[in-house]
């Protein structure tokens, strides 16, 4: 018996040095989440990882939706045939920068029922993730079935350091009901919550262009706000998403995708810049420890944008003044640019300063008459070095690059 259990043991340990092999080859890894069905979870997954990997970012999405496997089924490669070894699976390949792993490659008929309870379904997941031959990956996107189950457990688990999770709702107060479950569930596992996405935001006609709130708008940022997340963007509403995942293609590797295309892209560049800009939110001691000051810093590929209305989002950075540190940093993208659209919406997040690279000086009044001090000529750099170095009072500011 002995024996029995010391193989046991071996045979775990060298498991979890596999996975964490593999794993160590994967720069990010992000779990795309919702706690409702029929958000179009599967759909923003497979469009993320096809826009990242349309940014020359080596990519690999694994669907872990076992008893519902769709990823195969949009992106064109159903009935693909999954090759390897004794020591390694090898995932579908799309194209040069894009590798894919499904249950839905295993099964002979699209219309098997798989009925697994949860042990089967973690070895799964762990096979999935220790077995395939991923590669050196810039990002490994996982798609997860709806809800907070089994499979987003399973990967919370064994993916510890995974960078966070992207939350889909859509508008309406019933999927956003349950899309709360899921933020309440990664806060459990201690998975950082890199923003939500909010999808089916708003139909435009193709043909008159009026647009049309089928499912409301905005719900998903307003939640976000509520709940302390990022707000990663909204994904409009457009007939052709659908289109294109029956026929086996996605709307973002269309020609003229639309305005659907563009957001997914832009939620591409949104999860390079929080990745490569350390947007993994950092937690704040308790309340009425330290006085805090926030700094708002624009970014563009995660750096400076050098004009505070021309950027891609926020970044929001709580600093200590007495400590000179860094306690809390998250990503916000903000609202259109309009005049006195983002001085009112900085202020209404709590920013304090916002340093920036130019700001006319109409901008600049209209900031401070919200109470919000404005230090421009700053230099392209990461935000959380723009902070620091603020506070350390060693920030080299230039000219003023937009003075007018």
């Amino acid at each position: 018996m002995n024996e029995g259990r010391q193989q046991g043991a071996a045979e775990a340990s060298a498991g979890q040095k596999a996975l964490d092999d593999r794993m160590s080859r994967i720069k990010h890894k992000i779990i795309v989440l919702s706690g409702k069905g029929g958000v179009g979870k599967s759909t923003v997954a497979a469009n993320l990882a096809y826009a990242l990997s349309l940014r020359d970012k080596r990519v690999g999405l694994l669907d872990v939706d076992v008893h519902g496997p769709s990823i195969p089924k949009m992106m064109g490669i159903e009935g693909k045939p999954v090759s390897g070894t004794q020591e390694a699976i090898a995932p579908v390949e799309m194209g040069s920068n894009l590798r894919v792993m499904s249950m839905g490659f295993f099964l002979q008929d699209r219309d098997d029922a798989l009925i697994w309870r949860g042990p089967l379904k973690a070895n799964l997941i762990r096979q999935f993730l220790s077995d395939v031959e991923w590669g050196s990956l810039d990002y490994l996107v996982i798609d997860s079935p709806p809800g907070t189950g089994d499979e987003p457990l399973s990967v919370g688990q064994l993916i510890p350091d995974a960078d966070g999770a992207v939350v889909v709702t859509t508008p309406q107060e019933i999927a956003l009901a349950d899309v709360r479950k899921s933020i309440s569930f990664c806060r459990k596992l201690n998975l950082p919550v890199l923003g939500v996405v909010e999808n089916m935001s708003g139909f435009e006609c193709p043909h008159c262009h009026e647009r049309v709130d089928v499912f409301k708008s905005g719900g998903g940022e307003q939640m976000a706000t509520e709940m302390n997340v990022p707000f990663l963007g909204r994904i409009p509403l457009d007939p052709r998403v659908v289109e294109t995942g029956d026929r086996g293609s996605l709307i973002v590797a269309e020609s003229n995708g639309g305005a659907a295309a563009e957001g997914f892209l832009h939620l591409a560049d949104v999860i390079i810049s929080t990745g490569e800009g350390g947007g993994r939110t950092i937690e704040a001691p308790p309340e009425g420890e330290v006085k805090v000051m926030r700094i708002a810093i624009p970014v563009a590929e995660g750096k400076l944008a050098q004009h505070f209305g021309h950027c891609q989002e926020f970044a929001l950075i709580d600093v200590d003044r007495e400590r000179s540190q860094i306690v809390k940093q998250t990503s916000l993208v903000p609202p259109a640019h309009q005049p006195g659209v983002l001085p009112k919406w900085l202020a209404e997040q709590g920013a304090d300063i916002v340093i920036c690279g130019g700001m006319g000086q109409r901008a600049q009044g209209l900031f401070r008459s919200q109470g919000i001090e404005v230090v421009v000529g700053a230099p392209v750099m990461a935000p959380e070095g723009i902070a620091t170095a603020h506070l350390n009072g060693t920030l080299e500011a230039g000219e003023n690059i937009c003075d007018h």
